[in-house]
This record gives structure tokens, C-alpha cells and sequence, in this order.
């Protein structure tokens, strides 16, 4: 089971996820589609406080991470649009197709406390408002849990209701996170090298 449920990555902090400013450029960023395996690729202005470029959750601009949990690496961290949170943020290592841990976040502090709890889990969901942490461990290859499926879908249901309340409108929040990273989807998405076109099948510059 060790070689299924290896976490090779530290603990992160709010600085792993700083994105420095770069004047007078637009940020490329994913535009996730409710229902949708497929996202859009838009250019937006970005949200800039001191020299960072931040998270803006009253236009629905996120923050969105992968994190290679194969090795310990800085996270990969772009924009997206279409989640809808207003507050906190949710993280899950049910990440197509290499199942790294993928995060998305209003704020630097809780995109950091939603990777650490699937962290310390070895696997598994997280959704973080503020001080509260809510859990769903999956600790066979990140994927499984060796619970009952009614305790599973309690904790999965708990998961989905919080990251609603946060500000989430998408049906399943969890499902469209999960496919985030999936470079073989077109148009963008985000990898823990990365964003990746999916059309061109390339890699691509956050700044535009």
C-alpha cells in the first residue's frame, strides 16, 4: 500500500502560492463550465495588491494550484474564473490524470490550509473557511476511502454544502476540480509544470 498512497511533498505555506505582478500584461486564465469536462481560455485584468497579483472573488477571479505530490516542488498557481467562491477554499488529490492534489482558493492562506489538510491526510477532499477544516481522507492512492459508503457520502455531502455556502454554484464542485488538470481536455488547464493549451498542445505563459 506505501507505493499507493505516497506523499512526497512538505506542508505548504501562503508564499508558495504569491504570483508576482507584471505591468500592464492581462492574466490568461481557466474559464470552468458548470457540467463541463471542456473550459474556455479568457483574458482577464488582473487583481494586483502591493506587487502580487491576487484573487479577486467579487469577479469570481480564483486562485488555482496543482501540487505535485510525487516530489517536493513549488506549486504550479494560474486564475481561474467560474467557481464562484466568494470566500475559503477547496482542494482535492482526485486530479485526472496523475491525481496530484489540485486547489482552488480566494485567498493565499486558505489555498495553503486546503493543500496541508489533503496533505496530512495522505490523500483525500478539504474544504477550508477561515479556522474551519472539513475532511473527506482518501488514503489509498488518493483516490479511495477504506470507510463505509455512508460514512464517505456523509463526509462527501458535508464537503459539497460547504463549499456551496462559501459562494459555489456549480452543481458538483468537487467533480469540475477534479478535471482541472486533465491536459488532454481542451481549451486550458493547469498542470504542476503549468498551464497547458490543450488546443495547441502546449504549454503557456500565465501573462498575456
Amino acid at each position: 500500500a506505501e507505493a499507493l498512497t505516497r506523499y512526497d511533498c512538505s506542508s505548504k505555506s501562503a508564499a508558495d502560492f504569491a504570483v508576482p505582478a507584471v505591468a500592464n500584461r492581462k492574466l490568461r486564465a481557466i474559464e470552468a463550465i458548470d457540467g463541463q469536462l471542456v473550459t474556455n481560455a479568457v483574458e482577464l485584468e488582473p487583481h494586483v495588491v502591493g506587487d502580487r497579483a491576487t484573487a479577486d472573488p467579487s469577479r469570481d477571479l480564483l486562485k488555482i494550484a496543482v501540487v505535485n505530490r510525487y516530489a517536493d516542488a513549488p506549486p504550479a498557481v494560474g486564475f481561474v474564473t467560474g467557481f464562484g467562491l466568494q470566500r475559503g477554499a477547496i482542494a482535492g488529490s482526485v486530479g485526472h490524470d496523475s491525481h496530484n492534489i489540485v486547489a482552488v482558493g480566494a485567498s493565499d492562506e486558505e489555498l495553503a490550509a486546503a493543500v496541508n489538510a489533503v496533505i496530512e491526510k495522505r490523500g483525500g477532499l478539504a474544504a477550508v473557511d477561515g479556522e474551519h477544516v472539513e475532511t473527506l481522507a482518501l488514503p489509498v492512492a488518493g483516490l479511495m476511502s477504506l470507510e463505509p459508503c455512508e460514512a464517505v457520502a456523509d463526509a462527501y455531502e458535508a464537503l459539497d454544502h460547504l463549499a456551496k455556502a462559501m459562494g459555489s454554484d456549480l452543481r458538483a464542485p468537487y467533480m469540475t476540480l477534479s478535471f482541472m488538470a486533465l491536459l488532454v481536455i481542451p481549451r486550458l488547464k493547469l498542470s504542476d509544470r503549468g498551464l497547458f493549451d490543450g488546443e495547441q498542445f502546449e504549454f503557456c505563459e500565465l501573462w498575456v
